[in-house]
């Protein structure tokens, strides 16, 4: 197949005065087309289960070293073109050569190389870095560029309003229009005047949480016919606006308002009729704090909120009971996260041109109002060598030409607002991060939450964002610094010593890879020496973003700053279907730690058959740390995840996209510590997310609210009180007399055979005559004479009972699904992929079988019917964006903070070192929540899982969250 090269309709630019860049080989070689350095092979690319299909593309060509699954998703969302029409692409080497060759071209058309020749060598080293999947660029990208005219490359948006009526219809106006391109925004509205200020010509104002329910509808109904599912925004008040204590509350009231419906008998799933009455939903909520703030929380001291008409306090709060406020709605609903405002403000580049006032829809991309942010991550497995230390060479060369590729789409891009395209091109503002840490981390033998684990971290982040600046000062040298930079050049060249002083905070025990810590610092020096004599092309040059879809692009086993998700994943098979695999990084990780090959086949074995590697034979129980995931029997506890946020703060540009998750036994005294926490090591944003906040998650569990929420097993006493409360629910109309149905004494039945956390058995359905189910047996579950087989005998004997006298049995899969506790785990039952106790598992089974696809469908149960279902829906392709995995994890204190110290621009913020400590991390405690299972995939039926507040399909990349 020929090479695809597009070049768009673009004018020619005069070079600018100064030397332009000369581009080095470090991957290519002259006369060798990248394309034919690798293995291609033909595939088909299908999504779906059975024989039913919700996509399917034939005689894909790929690499052969890509998987299945980023076969499937990459010919979905990114091969450009009318399905079965030859303007469609279907190859790798078109996707490439289109995104690769557009940005060259670019380039040499606005004068950023200094021959020809150099032009094309960073075309071929760009196409050679997409190709080997060391980096991916953000989804629009992917969609745009080669094949739109004028592209819109940016995935995030920055909007602001004033406080008049014309400003505040036009936000909606610009929303909108961000919303019907499938990208998603931020906006604080605390210019706006509160509720209780006079208006000029009389009367009071509406107030900010008002004109926020006419904003939401906005949303709600542009995503319905848009190309993103749910559109993706996010909503900041500071903390001493008027109206706060209102914005606090707005979404947790409407949870009340949800559970009411539910219970009144409205459909209150996410995609039921009854839930779209429920305000508020299209957002993220998140207050902005100060220093002074949280210092009033700290010392129990009064705050004052204030007017924004003239400044007047009206009204007095006790800060504490303000941070307590927080904590409860955030523990009720998930909302309101919380952004640091003073350090993200003391780390801006850019103050003289204008405060942070908001963020994107995922908290990483923070800069001036009405801007944009264009996204590329690197896949750091790929930079791994064979003896574990980390490839700084390659790293270095790779973020040099990922980055210059982002700066080049920054002028040729288009943008959704004039205000906006002015700011992107005046600053320029860029998006490098990189995926896969948690996978390297424990590739070599590093605890996700430990010291080595976040000293490796930091210094992996300092190399990048210490190289990206340094190459934004070798590009400012050749084609000259951002507009703005003049204004900020010492404000912006303070931040740089801020990021280089962090660097040499990295405790040298913390990093046993001395060429890595080394370069760390090396880098930083000399961005900030060139710095001093160029400038600095850009504005911003790093986050940590989600990188959910690329993340599948890449072939990477965890996403973002994340560790692991779980030991074990579901592999797409190239006819269609899945199957349980073990994650490769755990054979790598047994090899490093000095397992020999029988060792590793046994202890894989044991994780594939129980879906956890606790037990697993000959195992050091030492080294269980290593394999500590984000679910599970042993979860990485929020502190784990925050300390590990702190570590690599200092290092980000922007901020760090990530929902630590609690457990649903977690307090409103947990979340307001982990708020205070994460403030204390330098962390510039957090959201958390209790597990069984919210009354209209998808798959909720319903022990989790009222009675039966704990965190263990149910005695017989509750199993009898449910019965009884079922049957009367039943009866409560007619009041007949109980009567008994009992089952004929020769009966069909039907058995299955069932896995759950390592503890097998068989669930024997008897039938009568006329197929209804009238009794259930359980067998072989546990050690003769066990609690758990005598407990599950009794539920059976329960469940049959309670059958026989009429209890529908919908009733009773209601009252006894997504019930939690041990045993919980994956199974292999692609139709209920997880469950969280046996009688979650046994009830959503005989749901399977016995009714109707509605109930099926309601509770996530993933029979082909229901599959069917979902497929008949709209597959369109969604300009969606990249989202976080969730990070369940255990409540555990942090460690005292290190004391704040002194900045070169001023100020205080917390050292690198904030985030380590000299005592040994805690052994995971066994966690009591399992997945947060989203609702069923619109796209292809799957099971969708909870990332921060959205959801993502693991089977074709799909998520709800911002583009």
């Amino acid at each position: 197949m020929a090479h695809l090269s597009q070049t768009p309709p673009t004018t020619t630019i005069d070079a600018p005065s100064g030397e332009a860049l000369r581009i080095s080989r470090r991957f290519t070689t002259a006369g060798v087309h990248p394309f034919d350095a690798v293995e291609w092979e033909l595939r088909d690319a299908r999504i779906g289960h059975g024989d039913k299909v919700s996509f399917e593309q034939r005689d894909v060509e790929f690499p052969k070293a890509w998987s299945q699954n980023a076969t499937n998703i990459v010919s979905q969302k990114y091969f450009r073109g009318q399905l079965n029409t030859a303007a469609r692409e279907r190859s790798v080497r078109q996707m490439i050569g289109r995104v690769a060759g557009t940005i060259a071209t670019w380039g040499r058309q606005r004068g950023y190389f200094a021959t020809r020749e150099d032009g094309d060598v960073f075309e071929a080293e760009l196409t050679h870095i997409l190709l080997h999947q060391l980096a991916a660029f953000n989804s629009p990208v992917w969609f745009n560029v080669g094949f739109e005219e004028q592209p819109q490359c940016s995935a995030c948006f920055i909007l602001s309003v004033e406080d008049t009526m014309e400003s505040i219809l036009g936000w909606n106006t610009k929303e909108g229009n961000i919303f019907r391109g499938g990208s998603g925004s931020g906006i604080n509205l605390s210019n706006i005047r509160g509720s209780m200020e006079p208006l000029r010509k009389g009367g009071t104002a509406s107030g900010p949480v008002s004109f926020m329910r006419g904003a939401d509808s906005w949303a709600g109904t542009i995503k319905s016919g848009g190309k993103t599912r749910r559109a993706a925004k996010m909503v900041v008040l500071d903390v001493d606006h008027p109206d706060v204590q209102e914005f606090i509350w707005c979404k947790a009231k409407e949870e009340d308002k949800a559970e009411a419906l539910r219970n009144a008998g409205f459909d209150m799933s996410i995609d039921g009729d009854g839930f779209t009455s429920i305000q508020y939903q299209n957002a993220n909520n998140s207050v902005r704090v100060s220093d002074a703030f949280m210092q009033a929380v700290e010392k129990g001291e009064d705050w004052d909120l204030i007017a924004r008409t003239d400044g007047s306090a009206v009204k007095t709060v006790d800060a504490r009971e303000l941070m307590r406020e927080i904590a409860e709605a955030a523990w009720r609903c998930a909302d309101p996260g919380v952004q640091y405002d003073t350090t993200i403000n003391q780390w801006h580049t850019s103050p003289n041109s204008g405060r942070i006032n908001a963020s994107n829809p995922c908290s990483e991309y923070m800069h001036v109002d009405d801007s944009a942010c264009n996204l590329a991550s690197l896949n750091l497995m790929k930079f791994r060598r064979p003896d574990g230390t980390f490839d700084v060479a390659n790293f270095e060369h790779a973020v040099d030409v990922v980055f210059l590729a982002q700066e080049i789409v920054v002028g040729a891009s288009s943008y959704p607002t004039e205000g906006i395209a002015k700011n992107a091109n005046a600053f320029r503002q860029l998006g490098l991060g990189y995926a896969n840490l948690g996978a390297y981390l424990m590739s070599n033998g590093m605890p996700y939450d430990s010291d080595a684990g976040r000293g490796t971290a930091a210094a992996i982040t300092a190399l990048m964002t210490g190289r990206a600046y340094q190459r934004s000062a070798e590009i400012a040298g050749a084609v000259g610094t951002f507009e703005r930079y003049a204004e900020n050049r010492e404000p912006h060249n303070a931040v740089m010593r801020m990021h280089r002083d962090a660097s040499y905070a990295i405790p040298n025990a913390s990093c046993d890879d001395d060429g890595l810590l080394t370069a760390s610092r090396r880098v930083w020096d000399d961005a900030v020496e060139l710095g001093e004599k160029n400038g600095y092309r850009n504005a911003q040059a790093t986050v940590l973003a989600p990188t959910g879809t690329i993340s599948f692009l890449m072939d990477c086993d965890t996403t973002g700053v994340e560790p692991d998700f779980s030991l074990v994943k579901f592999k797409e098979l190239v006819g269609g279907g899945q199957m349980t695999i073990v994650n490769r990084t755990v054979p790598l990780a047994l090899q490093t730690l000095g397992y020999s090959d029988e060792q590793v086949e046994q202890i894989e074995s044991h994780i594939n058959d129980a879906s956890t590697i606790v037990g697993a034979p000959g195992l050091a129980a030492e080294h269980l740390p290593v394999f500590d995931v984000a679910v599970g029997e042993r979860a990485i506890s929020h502190m784990g995840h925050i300390k590990m946020m702190g570590a690599v703060q200092p290092f980000i540009s922007g901020a760090i996209s990530k929902t630590v998750n609690l457990p649903q036994t977690a307090t409103v005294e947990d979340i307001a510590d982990a708020y205070l926490q994460a403030w204390r090591l330098g962390v510039k944003a957090l959201a958390i997310y209790r597990d069984g906040s919210k009354t209209a998650q998808a798959l909720r569990t319903d022990a989790q609210q009222g009675e039966g929420a704990k965190s263990g097993g149910f005695t017989q006493e509750d199993v009898d009180k449910a019965v009884a409360e079922a049957i009367a629910t039943a009866t409560a109309e007619t009041k007949p007399a109980p009567a008994r149905r009992r089952m004929p004494r020769e009966r069909q039945s039907l058995t299955h055979k069932f896995s759950l956390g390592g503890h097998e058995g068989y669930i024997t359905a008897g039938l009568y005559e006329d197929g209804s189910v009238g009794e259930i047996f359980l067998t072989d579950i546990g050690k003769e004479g066990s609690t758990l087989r005598g407990m599950m005998n009794s539920f059976a004997t329960m469940v049959s009972i309670a059958l026989q006298y009429g209890v529908p049995l919908e009733t009773l899969v209601r009252k006894f699904s997504y019930m939690r506790f041990e045993p919980e785990g994956m199974t292999m039952n692609p139709e209920i992929p997880f469950a969280k106790s046996m009688p979650d598992y046994i009830m959503r089974w005989l749901a399977s079988r016995f009714l109707d696809e509605d109930v099926q469908e309601d509770l996530g149960i993933l029979t082909p019917a229901v599959r069917a279902r979902k497929t008949a829906q709209d597959t369109a392709m969604s300009l969606n964006g990249d989202t976080a995995g969730p990070s369940n994890g255990v409540t555990r204190h942090a460690a005292p903070a290190a004391p704040a110290a002194p900045t070169a621009g001023g100020g205080t913020v917390q050292p690198a070192a904030a985030a380590f400590t000299d005592a040994p991390p805690v052994v995971p405690a066994r966690m009591s929540v399992g997945l947060d299972l989203g609702p069923a995939c619109e796209q292809c039926g799957g099971m969708m899982q909870r990332t921060g507040s959205c959801y993502t399909c693991s089977s074709c990349g799909n998520n709800t969250g911002c583009g």
